[in-house]
C-alpha cells in the first residue's frame, strides 16, 4: 500500500469519526420491535431507516430512499436471539443482535425459493466476512456531497456511493450483502440484455449480475425478486381492535368499525 492508500484511509477513518456521530437518538421499544423479532428468518434483508444521522442523510439523498442501512439475518438462537451481520462505519464488518434497532423504522426484504444449500452458503459467506474492515475511501466518496443540496445528477448517484478501493477484504453494507447474493446466483437488480435484438420475435431476455459494490439498500427494496414482509399484517391485523385516544378516529369512523 502506497502513502496515497495511507492518506486516503487516515481520511476516511476521521471523516467516519464525523459522520457517525447521531444529531439525535431514536426512542427505543422492544414492544415495536417484537413482530420483527417473531418474523424475521435467516436469510433476510432487514432495511433501517436512519442510525447513523449524518451519513444516513447522504445515503437518503444519493439514493432517493428513506433505506440508509442493510443487515443480513444469518441466524437464529435456540433463545430466540437473532443475529445479524453488517457493515458499520467505523467499526467495520460485525455481528450485531437485532435488539440493536429497536425504536428506528425498518423493512424485511426475503429471497424466494432459497434451498438449504443456497442459504447455507450466503449465511456462512457473511459470517466468514466478520472482522473485516468497512470501506473508508467510500466514506471519502460520501463526504463530498454532504451538503444540502449536492448538484448531483441522478443517473450519477448510484457510482457517486460505489466509488471505494474495491478491495475484497473492505465492504460497504448493502455491497457485503449483494455479494452473498450474487455468490449463489440471486438476482438483486440484475442487467437485461436481449439476444437477437429487443422487439424482435427472437429476442430472448437474459440476465447479467451487477458488481455487488453497486448496491445500495433500497435495491433489496425494489427488487422484483425479494417479498416486503410486514410483520403487522403478516401476523394478522384488524383494524377494528385498536386502541385510539379519545376522539380519534371521529366517531363516524369508530361505528363504521364496529363488529
Amino acid at each position: 500500500m502506497g502513502w496515497t492508500d495511507d492518506l486516503l484511509d487516515s481520511l476516511g477513518a476521521r471523516l467516519a469519526r464525523h459522520i457517525t456521530i447521531p444529531t439525535s437518538l431514536p426512542p427505543r421499544s422492544a414492544a415495536a420491535l417484537a413482530p420483527y423479532a417473531k418474523e424475521l428468518r435467516p436469510g433476510d434483508v432487514l432495511l433501517v431507516d436512519g442510525g447513523q444521522a449524518r451519513i444516513a442523510a447522504a445515503i437518503k439523498y444519493l439514493t432517493q430512499s428513506t433505506w440508509s442501512h442493510a443487515a443480513l439475518c444469518v441466524s437464529r438462537a435456540d433463545n430466540g436471539e437473532l443475529d445479524l451481520v453488517e457493515a458499520e462505519v467505523g467499526t467495520g464488518i460485525i455481528r450485531s443482535p437485532l435488539r440493536k434497532y429497536a425504536g428506528f423504522h425498518l423493512r424485511i426484504c426475503r429471497p424466494v425459493g432459497l434451498t438449504d444449500t443456497a442459504l447455507a452458503d450466503l449465511t456462512g459467506f457473511a459470517i466468514s466476512r466478520i472482522g473485516g474492515a468497512y470501506d473508508l475511501r467510500n466514506v471519502i466518496d460520501l463526504a463530498r456531497w454532504l451538503l444540502p443540496t449536492p448538484p448531483v445528477p441522478e443517473r450519477f448517484r448510484r457510482q457517486m456511493i460505489a466509488l471505494g478501493s474495491g478491495e475484497p477484504t473492505r465492504a460497504i453494507c448493502a455491497s457485503l450483502i449483494a455479494e452473498g447474493f450474487n455468490r449463489i446466483g440471486y438476482p438483486i437488480l440484475p442487467s437485461i440484455e436481449y439476444l437477437g435484438g429487443a422487439g424482435t420475435a427472437e429476442a430472448r431476455e437474459v440476465l447479467r449480475l451487477r458488481h455487488h459494490s453497486l448496491y445500495t439498500p433500497r435495491d433489496f427494496d425494489v427488487s422484483p425478486y425479494f417479498a416486503v414482509i410486514k410483520p403487522t399484517l403478516v401476523q394478522g391485523f384488524d383494524y377494528r381492535q385498536l386502541h385510539w385516544a379519545a376522539g380519534e378516529p371521529p366517531p363516524s369512523a369508530a361505528a363504521i368499525s364496529e363488529p
